[in-house]
């Protein structure tokens, strides 16, 4: 069902744990499932200075998919420019890890998300110009978030 890098990623989680110190956080969940992720940044500047994430790590509550997911995405975007990792997508996660069940593929864009988030959270915090594809994906987000909430508003 699930691949070994996936397992190892369960078993041996990279990047887990909340950071001392963080420049913002990216905070994603589905009430259907009901998987939860924190994801914090730290923002730093490489050699040609550019922005970008110096650190990174994360906190889930769900399943092994979860887990997996949110322990690649932090991989793929270390040490990446904010304008790499906003690239991220969560086809490159699910195929990082060697597949994901049809069913657990929503994982990885809940984890894609988180980091969306963090790096929307940001760049508003900082008054910068969010990118057009960052700005949907947030605006997504949130809808996702609204019509999840008013169809279970009576469970929440």
């Amino acid at each position: 069902m699930y691949s070994e890098k996936v397992i190892d990623h369960f078993r041996n989680p990279h990047n887990k744990g909340k950071l001392d110190e963080y420049s913002a956080i990216g905070k994603v969940g589905n009430i259907v499932c009901g998987d939860v992720m924190w994801l914090y940044i730290k923002v730093g500047r490489n050699a040609n200075n550019e922005e970008i994430i110096e650190d990174i790590s994360w906190e889930t509550f769900g399943c092994t998919a979860a887990i997996a997911t949110s322990s690649m995405v932090t991989e793929l975007a270390k040490g990446k420019t904010l304008k790499e990792a906003t690239a991220i997508n969560n086809q490159e996660v699910a195929e990082t890890l060697g597949g994901l069940p049809p069913i657990k593929m929503h994982c990885s864009l809940l984890a894609v998300d988180a980091l969306s988030e963090a790096i929307y959270n940001y760049l508003q915090e900082k008054g910068d110009v969010i990118p057009e594809s960052l700005v949907k994906r947030h605006a997504h987000i949130e809808k996702e978030h609204k019509e999840l909430a008013e169809r279970y508003s009576d469970y929440i």
